[in-house]
């Protein structure tokens, strides 16, 4: 499971509290806790007990309950209904998740770091930080280079490709076996375990996020030839802005769960104290209250942001970005005509991770 991640171990019970005003525009209504014989349902969703909150208008679509993010169809497109909580309820209690939901930009990131939520480990995060030394950056950039061309050669020659399978599983399982000196042929076998681990403690597990964010920052790349004519032969500069648009648009995990230490206020209400909190970081980064054009991938925007990775060191975050660079500069020198095949367009796809399934390419164009 990918640090943060919701799991299949959901927290089961959320403590009873007092009822919580929430609302959006302007607009209050009472939201239904969940008590100790289950969750009741804000938002006019049905507990167990039959309807729980008002049954009046509450937005101007006279929308009266809240899209669970595991809706059916989330998985192929989530957009709809990130856009509906965030514009129509911003905190809600969702009995799926058995959490509460917070999808605006600036709760998502205030929970991520505010020490009255518990905090799952995030890397690049104050206390990862702490726990990294005595890596050497100039051996990952020269594994992760190397592996990255090892890669892209090896698919150089043949008719159509599929970079997800043929790239992406393999890049970044690739770079932490080569780092730690385990034979090419038994990457997949070790690399996972405990030679992830040699290399990056607790973050080895972020080896299937930064496979999934790989394959999302190529598809994001590969689907605009504006963008391939751009970020071609850019500068390291130029392509670190691109990775953190990708992360940005299309986070690899999209919903991290935290707990309230104490109340917190957040733009839609109060949160009581014990309760389980989803975080809608993929609704989070496409926030139009934070970010202009928000779905649109545009890496020369001015208001960049992510909250994939904190921003202190640490050798997961240092790899992926990596990665990202050397995936470009290995494909595009290996394959100068590269583009996505014929007819085929990128699609997401997942719920608590989310990224491209394939990436369908013709190496000779």
């Amino acid at each position: 499971m990918a640090p943060g991640a919701v799991s299949a171990a959901i927290p089961t019970v959320t403590p009873g509290a007092a009822p919580v005003k929430a609302g959006s525009a302007g607009r209050v209504r009472t939201v239904a806790e969940p008590t100790a014989a289950g969750p009741a349902a804000p938002d006019g969703r049905d507990g167990p007990d039959g309807p729980a909150g008002p049954a009046g208008p509450f937005a101007p679509t006279g929308r009266t309950v809240a899209p669970s993010p595991l809706d059916p169809g989330a998985s192929r497109d989530p957009h709809p209904i990130h856009r509906a909580l965030r514009e129509e309820f911003p905190l809600t209690y969702d009995p799926l998740l058995r959490a509460w939901v917070l999808s605006r930009y600036a709760d998502v990131a205030a929970a991520l770091t505010d020490s009255r939520f518990t905090h799952g480990h995030r890397p690049g995060d104050p206390p990862c930080t702490r726990a990294h030394v005595d890596v050497d950056m100039g051996e990952l950039r020269s594994v992760t280079e190397r592996t990255a061309y090892v890669l892209a050669r090896r698919i150089a020659e043949r008719p159509q490709a599929d970079l997800v399978a043929d790239f992406c599983h393999w890049l970044p399982a690739g770079t932490v076996a080569a780092a730690v000196g385990v034979p090419y042929r038994d990457m997949m076998r070790l690399v996972r375990g405990r030679a992830a681990g040699a290399l990056a403690g607790e973050c080895g597990g972020q080896i299937a996020v930064r496979e999934k964010a790989l394959a999302s920052f190529l598809g994001n790349v590969l689907a605009d030839p504006d963008q391939v004519a751009a970020l071609r032969d850019a500068p390291t500069a130029l392509v670190a802005r691109a990775w953190a648009e990708s992360l940005r648009r299309d986070p690899p995990v999209q919903i991290a769960v935290r707990r309230t230490r104490s109340e917190v206020r957040v733009s839609g209400g109060i949160i009581p104290a014990g309760a389980s909190v989803a975080l809608l970081v993929g609704s989070a980064g496409r926030d139009p209250e934070r970010f202009r054009e928000p779905d649109r991938f545009d890496p020369f925007r001015d208001d960049p942001g992510q909250l994939t990775y904190g921003s202190g060191f640490c050798p997961a975050v240092l790899l992926a970005g990596l990665e990202a660079e050397y995936a470009l500069r290995a494909l595009f020198t290996a394959m100068p005509r590269l583009r996505l095949a014929d007819g085929f367009r990128p699609a997401a796809h997942g719920l608590i991770t989310r990224a491209p399934r394939s990436l369908i390419v013709r190496p000779g164009g």
